[in-house]
C-alpha cells in the first residue's frame, strides 16, 4: 500500500473512532441556541473537540506508547489511576452512550422494543468486531467512514443552500465558553489518548518494520487529515442548527432536533438515512473504546489475550447496562466527572506536545498538581456541592465559566521553566 493511500485510509479510520454519539447530537443543538452568535460557540467548541484532541493525536505520534505514558512523568502511581479512571469512565459513559443514541434515534422510531434488547444485540456487534481487532482500521477506514461524511456532508449542503441565511437570539450568556464546555460532552479529548492507543497498536500490528519516523510521520498526518474533517463537519452541523431557529420549539431535546433536522434536509428518507448515521457513527466509537480499554488491561497483564478478551467482554456487558438509560441521562451523569477530568486530560496532552526542555519531572508534576486543585472547585460546584460566590470569582479567573484552572496552570508552567533556568544559572 503506498503512504498516500495508507494516510487517508488511517485519517478515516480516526474521523470515525472519534465522530460517535456526542459528536453528532452535541453542535446541531449548540447552533440551535447559539444565534447569530454560532460563530463564537463553534470557536470554543472546536478549541476543546478538534484542537485538543488533535493535539492528543500529535502526543501519541511523539510518545508512540500507551495511555500510560501520558502521566509517567508524575509518577507510576499516578499514571496507573488517571489510566483507570479513564478507561473507567470511557467504558462507563460515552461507551454505553453510543448505543442509547442509536436506540433512541435508528430504532425507536421503526420498533417497539424496549432498548435492553437493541443494547444487547448493538455490543454483541461491537464485541465481533474488538475481537477481530488486526483488521479495524481496514475496516474503519475503507467503508464505514466514507458512508458517514456522505451522509453528514448532504445533510450540511442541503441546509446552506436551501435555508435563508437569518439567525435568532442567542440563549447562552458566554457563548464562548459554553462553546468549550459543550466540548467537554463529546468526550474527544479523552477519546485523542484512548484511541490514539488503539492507532499506534494497528499500525504495528500492520506495520511491524516501519521506523519510529515514519510511523510519526503517518500519525501527525493522519490526525491532521481527521482534525480538519471534524472541522469541517462540526462547523457545518452548528450552522445547520442555527439556520432552523425557527423550525422547531426551543425546549426540543438534542435527538428530536437532530431527527427533525433530517426530516427537514433529507425529505420522508430521512429516519433510514439518519439511522444508517447513527448507527455508523457510535457504532465505530464504541468498537474505539472497548478496544482501547482492552489493549491497555493485556498491556498491564504482560501482553496476555485473556486479559484482552476479559476486558473486551466485560466492557460490552457494562455498555449493555448502562446504554438502557437515556441520553439526556448519560449526560447529566457524565458532566460532574468531565469537570475533573477533562482538564487534566487537556493539560496532559499539552505537556506531552512541547519539547522536553520545558517539560522536566518537577515542573511536569506542579503544573498538573496546579491543574487538579483548581479543578476541584468546578467538580464540586456541578455536583451541587458547593456554589461559586462572588468572592470566588473574583480570587480565581475564569472560575464564573467554570475554567478557572486554566491561568493556575498556565503560571505554574511559567514560574516553574523561570525558576529552572535561574537554578540552571546559579
Amino acid at each position: 500500500m503506498n503512504k498516500s493511500k495508507e494516510t487517508l485510509i488511517t485519517a478515516f479510520a480516526l474521523f470515525s473512532l472519534f465522530f460517535g454519539a456526542g459528536n453528532l447530537i452535541l453542535p446541531p443543538s449548540l447552533g440551535f441556541k447559539s444565534g447569530e452568535l454560532w460563530w463564537l460557540v463553534a470557536l470554543g467548541f472546536c478549541i476543546s473537540a478538534v484542537l485538543i484532541p488533535i493535539l492528543g493525536i500529535f502526543a501519541h505520534a511523539k510518545l508512540q506508547g500507551t495511555i500510560f505514558d501520558f502521566g509517567k512523568k508524575v509518577s507510576p502511581t499516578f499514571s496507573l489511576i488517571y489510566c483507570l479512571l479513564i478507561y473507567t469512565i470511557s467504558i462507563s459513559l460515552p461507551s454505553p452512550r453510543t448505543a442509547s443514541v442509536t436506540h433512541e434515534i435508528a430504532i425507536a422510531p421503526f420498533f417497539n422494543t424496549p432498548p435492553i434488547y437493541t443494547s444487547i444485540a448493538y455490543f454483541g456487534l461491537v464485541l465481533v468486531f474488538v475481537l477481530n481487532r488486526s483488521k479495524i482500521l481496514t475496516i474503519l477506514g475503507k467503508i464505514l467512514t466514507p458512508a458517514i461524511l456522505l451522509i453528514l456532508l448532504t445533510i450540511i449542503s442541503i441546509t446552506l443552500f436551501d435555508f435563508e441565511f437569518s439567525f435568532g437570539n442567542a440563549r447562552f450568556l458566554n457563548p464562548f465558553a459554553d462553546g468549550i464546555l459543550e466540548g467537554y460532552q463529546t468526550f474527544d479529548a479523552i477519546g485523542a489518548i484512548v484511541v490514539g492507543g488503539v492507532l499506534i497498536i494497528s499500525i504495528n500490528l500492520k506495520n511491524k518494520k516501519t521506523t519510529y519516523e515514519e510511523k510519526r510521520k503517518l500519525i501527525r498526518k493522519a490526525g491532521l487529515l481527521a482534525g480538519l474533517g471534524l472541522l469541517l463537519i462540526y462547523s457545518g452541523l452548528i450552522v445547520t442548527g442555527a439556520l432552523m431557529h425557527s423550525s422547531f420549539e426551543n425546549s426540543i431535546n438534542r435527538t428530536a432536533l437532530l431527527n427533525g433536522i433530517s426530516l427537514k434536509t433529507l425529505g420522508n428518507t430521512a429516519n433510514i438515512f439518519l439511522s444508517i448515521l447513527v448507527g455508523l457513527a457510535c457504532f465505530t466509537t464504541a468498537v474505539g473504546i472497548v478496544t482501547g480499554t482492552s489493549d491497555f488491561m493485556k498491556h498491564r497483564f504482560s501482553e496476555s489475550k485473556n486479559a484482552y478478551t476479559i476486558t473486551a467482554i466485560f466492557g460490552c456487558i457494562l455498555g449493555v447496562l448502562m446504554g438502557q438509560f437515556n441520553v439526556d441521562y448519560i449526560i447529566a451523569v457524565a458532566s460532574p466527572a468531565l469537570m475533573f477530568i477533562y482538564p487534566i486530560t487537556i493539560v496532559l496532552i499539552l505537556l506531552n506536545i512541547l519539547p522536553n526542555k520545558y517539560t522536566p519531572s518537577k515542573v511536569f508534576k506542579s503544573v498538573i498538581y496546579t491543574t487538579m486543585l483548581f479543578s476541584v472547585p468546578d467538580f464540586l460546584s456541578s455536583i451541587g456541592f458547593i456554589k461559586f460566590s462572588t468572592t470566588l470569582e473574583g480570587w480565581i479567573p475564569l472560575s464564573a465559566y467554570r475554567l478557572g484552572w486554566i491561568l493556575p496552570a498556565i503560571i505554574t508552567l511559567i514560574i516553574g521553566n523561570l525558576v529552572k533556568v535561574r537554578t540552571t544559572m546559579v
